[in-house]
Order: structure tokens, then C-alpha cells, then sequence
């Protein structure tokens, strides 16, 4: 299935741009690091957001909290396990920018997909899927109402799929929720994913605190 956004995501991401831009030109970042973070994709917000208090969490029952996010930055992507195209291809290309990364910046970041679709993934099957693609990744789950309010606060809505249809899908993004280790959100990564200008924005930013 390919993706149609929503208005509502348009809007949203619009808005999250152009506030990204603001912050650069008002002297939030250097010229060269903001075309660095322009090639690789990476909008910054204007000042970190708390993340909103839903009630998701981990196959191990680790909740979703700054807890939780602290100490590391953290990719989330928002999806689901029967995804045709949107999740596999994010998901292998994170992969791909986690072996590019040196070590230390491997222990410093995580990747964590958000399942949209608690109809028919449980915890543990979305957990399996993610650590198809790298064993260090992690996966999250809630009821439909929590996923909902953690996506649409990230900026990072979605649309429910109709669980009454066989083989139904769920309209989202492959954009990534850009997570500080002050467990704040600090922007949003749009896709499709530069490998290459992530692996080489990366490393330095996620040095940063």
C-alpha cells in the first residue's frame, strides 16, 4: 500500500519544518551543522517537548516514559508488523545506518517502533519483528486510544485501519520521532531515510546532551 497522507499530517509536518527553520536562522544551530541536519532529513524543534503521557510499553513491560528514553537518543518509528512496504523499508534502512555508525555512537542511540495496529500485534510479535532487523531494537504497544494520543503529540499521526476488513492496512508515515536523552522529544526525521547524511550527522549529535 502507498502512503496518502492525511491532512492532518501535512499540517503537522508543515508546521514542525517551518519551526525548524525558524530555529536555524534565529541562531539555534550553525550554518554548516543546519545544512548538515537539512541534507540528513533532521527537523529540529525550538525547544524539547515532553512526551506525552500514554500508557504504552514493552514486551519486558518497560513503560513509556522519559525514564524509559533517558540516557540515549532514540529513533521511533510508528507502524505495524503486517506492513507491506513503509515498515520493512525503514526498518532495513536503519539498520543499514546502525552498522554504518561507530560503536560509540551505536551505544548511545536506539530505535524503537510503536505499533499501530494492537488489533493483531501483541508486544511480544512486534518485538520479534523489529529484532528481525537488528537485535538491539525495541518494540512498543498500547491500546489503539494510547497509540493514537503518543503519535498525534510526536506529530507522527496515522490512520486506524477498518479491523473489520480481511488483510486490512493502516495509513502512516515513515517519518522518525527524533528522541533526546533527556527524554524529550527534540524533532522529527522525514522520510525516505538518508543513510549516507545520517551516518555522517549522527554520530556528533548524539554526543550532545
Amino acid at each position: 500500500m502507498k502512503l496518502k497522507p492525511s491532512v492532518v499530517l501535512a499540517v503537522a509536518l508543515c508546521t514542525l519544518v517551518g519551526m525548524g527553520f525558524g530555529y536555524w536562522m534565529l541562531g539555534g544551530a550553525r550554518a554548516s551543522d543546519s545544512a548538515q541536519l537539512l541534507t540528513a532529513r533532521i527537523v529540529l524543534l525550538p525547544k524539547p517537548m515532553a512526551l506525552p503521557s500514554a500508557a504504552l510499553e514493552t514486551a519486558s513491560h518497560e513503560p513509556f516514559s522519559g525514564d524509559y528514553f533517558s540516557g540515549k537518543w532514540t529513533l521511533m518509528l510508528f507502524g505495524y508488523t503486517y506492513c507491506p512496504d513503509i515498515c520493512p523499508t525503514t526498518l532495513a534502512e536503519l539498520r543499514a545506518l546502525y552498522e554504518r555508525l561507530p560503536e560509540e555512537a551505536q551505544q548511545r542511540l536506539r530505535v524503537v517502533m510503536v505499533g499501530v495496529d494492537p488489533h493483531r500485534d501483541t508486544p511480544e510479535l512486534l518485538q520479534q519483528y523489529v529484532e528481525y532487523f537488528n537485535p538491539g531494537f525495541a518494540g512498543m504497544t498500547g491500546t489503539l486510544d494510547q497509540v493514537t494520543l503518543a503519535a498525534n503529540a510526536l506529530r507522527l499521526p496515522f490512520v486506524p485501519g477498518d479491523t473489520s476488513q480481511p488483510g486490512y492496512t493502516v495509513s502512516h508515515s515513515g517519518n522518525l520521532a527524533l528522541i533526546g536523552p533527556d527524554g524529550q522529544q527534540r524533532g522529527v526525521v522525514s522520510s525516505p531515510l538518508d543513510v549516507d547524511a545520517l551516518a555522517d550527522v549522527l554520530p556528533a549529535l548524539v554526543r550532545t546532551r
